[in-house]
């Protein structure tokens, strides 16, 4: 990466760990997606049933092969007979682990979901929640988080192949396709209400889309 670059994701997500540790989560700076790894590891006991939302930027932090293990006990989103069942399980898992589609400068978590499952885990349910975010998906306040869920919803459906009309035009049209993706959104304003339950991993790196 240009060290210039670095150096801004740096500071950025330097930043964004400050103000979220303030905004009651607890916030967790990282400079690459392999300390990360390491990070997240150390935040989950031995034992711990786990669920997973969806996402690009776990799957470059290759966590699947370690929670398969024998040591926790996995929901296993990528790997079962009924993804549905899954997902519900996941609600009332031990440990969360999810990306997030923005993070403001204001602390709050910005997410769409297709079937809400992850949205619904990240605000209630689980006893831990753990948020790993790219600098990239650092924006300055909610409306600009707004903006970037557009932009990369078009990404997201090419990517799971659900035939919405973004996923040819690249462009968000704000469908009613049978198939859309984009059908719920989260916003964390906070993470006052149960200390120690949301935990976000800020990255210095881009990660994810």
């Amino acid at each position: 990466m240009n060290p210039l670059r670095q150096w801004k994701n740096e500071l950025t997500a330097q930043r964004a760990v400050k103000v979220l540790a303030e905004k009651g989560y607890n916030a967790v700076y990282a400079k690459s997606l392999a300390e990360a790894r390491e990070k997240l590891f150390e935040m989950i006991p031995e034992g711990s049933s786990i669920g997973l939302g969806g996402s690009e930027t776990l799957a470059a932090m290759n966590i699947l092969e370690e929670l398969r293990t024998d040591k926790y006990r996995l929901f296993d989103r990528y790997n079962c007979k009924n993804h549905f069942e899954v997902c519900r399980d996941s609600l009332m898992s031990d440990v969360f682990i999810s990306g997030t589609n923005a993070v403001t400068l204001n602390g709050e978590l910005v997410n769409i979901d297709c079937s809400g499952s992850r949205t619904a885990a990240i605000m209630y349910g689980p006893r831990k929640v753990i948020v790993v975010v790219g600098a990239n998906k650092i924006v300055p306040d909610i409306a600009h988080a707004l903006e970037r869920l557009k932009e990369i919803a078009p990404m997201n459906v090419k990517r799971l192949h659900h035939g919405c009309p973004c996923e040819t035009t690249g462009f968000c049209a704000d469908c009613n396709a049978p198939n859309r993706m984009c059908n719920h959104i989260g916003i964390t304003l906070n993470a006052q209400k149960f200390p120690g339950r949301l935990n976000v991993i800020v990255v210095a790196e881009e990660a994810g889309f």
